[in-house]
């Protein structure tokens, strides 16, 4: 009686998987039948705008919209398979205690011998688990980092440059490059699908490749990739971020969540001593930025000494009188200029209830609005800390020394490999909230001057369990000016602040060319005589 009920319960369970896939195949055709009248923009670095009309431009979308109906056939098929397993699965389970009890009938054993899928998802899931995709993990070093790659639609932002490679470039190798239309298409697909149409309490809307912001990618070698995407969301404060990892195998989807940055504020701290004039390119950037357009910000200047701290306040009591802006503060240390030591009173000099974002800043340096939603995306409160690399500058005598005038700060601020470089070995700005900042121990306060105290920090960050956002950032630089190092400085700074010095003037081909100039210059004068 028991082994005619269990073979009508294996036919029932096979009957409604096959009824079930027919309908989730029949519903997801329906879904997702290309539209005639509706063209498809253009994904990652397509190469420009064609200008030819007609014929070839309808080819074009129609070629571009079956494109996309066979991606979606294929993340359709995807997820009927995944289907399918689950329901495999539980049929498995019901013979495994058939069998258990000794009651399995007999011409069932081939199904319950069939191979199970369910060791590829556990080891895929342990690389999961075992890579640094949810939270961080000791490291026993700075060069421990692996560091991301940023990208955008149409550009990637890269440290490993080379002498052959750009900072930032278009992929081209073509299996980079439908590696990051992939994780888009996956993307889009995710956002766009019934899932996230399902939840009421989301406005419905449809994703484009004109709604994604920029990406973060690395690869552990050992485990896999991971894809941290960010879009746009329904305001201008809201965005939707999306955590993909690729264990060597299918990508699996960490999470889809919203992230609202409409409340977090970013407490700016900026260690200054004299420099007035550099205070004043500074506060004109931070008004366009920071005042003009984000309006979500605080300034803390920590200043050391008496010398020109009237023309700071000067200055900061003009930009209160012009764009009536308050919310700053300005705290004075009668003692030996120390970065770590000004950056660790501001830090703590903040009495307000909420947790803030902190961004340690300089004097000398160029941000813009996109740097500050990096800033509030990157960084949350007990997870993970933002450590972006910035874009040096050059010396511009030198980059521009075949200009009659040097052109204005704004257009100098070019990522190319001839205008600049990734300050890969700088650990100095960086954004991170102030409970962080306070559990982790602050500065060492034993630094003085220049140096080192920012990559002590770095260490701590690496040592605990918060996870390194490491990755080059297109709207920060540091713009250039004259180093001078001290004989006072102990030997080993000395020898970072003479290799900074030295980076910093102009690029390898450049300083070959001014190494070589007599040779080359004797070599012109040959060549004329020669004519």
């Amino acid at each position: 009686m028991f082994k005619r009920w269990l073979l009508a319960l294996v036919t029932r369970v096979g009957i409604i998987v096959l009824v079930i896939c027919c309908c989730l195949s029949l519903f997801y055709l329906l879904a997702c039948k290309p539209a005639a009248h509706h063209s498809q923009e253009s994904l990652l670095w397509s190469g420009g705008v064609t200008s030819k009309e007609g014929y070839m431009a309808l080819l074009q979308e129609r070629e571009d919209s079956h494109r996309h109906y066979i991606n979606s056939l294929t993340k359709q098929i995807a997820q009927l398979k995944e289907a399918l397993q689950e329901r495999t699965q539980q049929l498995q389970e019901s013979l495994e205690k058939a069998k258990a009890k000794g009651i399995l009938p007999l011409g069932l054993d081939s199904l319950h011998n069939a191979p199970a899928q369910s060791d590829l998802k556990e080891f895929f899931r342990s690389q999961l688990n075992q890579a640094e995709v949810n939270s961080g993990m000791k490291l026993p070093s700075e060069y421990a980092v692996v560091p991301f790659d940023t990208f955008t639609l149409r550009r990637v932002y890269q440290l490993e440059t080379g002498l052959t490679r750009h900072p930032e470039e278009r992929p081209v190798r073509k299996d980079r490059r439908d590696e990051l239309i992939g994780t888009l298409e996956t993307a889009l697909h995710v956002l766009n699908g019934p899932q996230q149409h399902s939840d009421t309490s989301r406005r419905k809307r449809t994703y484009s490749p004109s709604d994604f912001i920029e990406g973060l990618t690395r690869t552990e070698r050992d485990r896999g990739t991971v894809y941290e995407l960010m879009f746009k969301g329904d305001g201008p404060q809201d965005f939707t971020q999306l955590v993909f990892f690729r264990p060597f195998g299918p990508m699996m989807k960490v999470k889809s969540e919203r992230v609202d940055t409409r409340n977090v504020l970013i407490n700016i701290i900026v260690p200054l001593s004299r420099r007035a004039d550099a205070f004043r390119q500074f506060i004109s950037n931070f008004r366009e930025v920071c005042i003009q357009r984000d309006g979500r910000v605080h300034l803390t200047v920590v200043y050391f000494g008496r010398d020109e701290i009237d023309q700071v306040k000067a200055v900061l009591d003009q930009t209160t009188r012009e764009t009536r802006f308050r919310s700053f503060t300005l705290i004075q240390l009668n003692e030996e200029f120390s970065r770590g030591r000004g950056l660790d009173v501001g830090a703590r000099a903040w009495r307000r209830s909420q947790n803030v974002l902190l961004f340690f800043c300089d004097v000398d340096i160029r941000f813009t609005s996109d740097f500050l939603t990096s800033c509030r995306l990157n960084a949350e409160p007990g997870k993970k800390v933002y450590y972006p690399v910035l874009f040096s500058q050059y010396n511009p005598s030198l980059i521009y020394s075949n200009q009659t005038h040097l052109p204005p700060v704004q257009q100098q601020l070019v990522i190319k490999k001839e205008t600049g470089f990734w300050r890969d070995f700088g650990f100095g700005m960086t954004c991170q909230y102030r409970s962080d900042f306070i559990n982790i121990g602050g500065f060492d306060r034993n630094i003085k001057g220049w140096g080192l105290e920012d990559v002590h920090l770095y260490r701590k960050y690496l040592h605990s369990k918060l996870m390194v956002i490491r990755s080059p950032s297109r709207g920060l630089f540091h713009l250039w000016h004259e180093k001078h190092c001290a004989d006072e400085l102990p030997l080993d700074k000395y020898k970072m602040c003479m290799q900074t010095k030295a980076m910093s003037e102009a690029s390898h081909g450049h300083l070959g060319e001014l190494f070589f100039r007599q040779e080359i210059e004797a070599h012109l004068n040959s060549q004329k005589q020669r004519n």
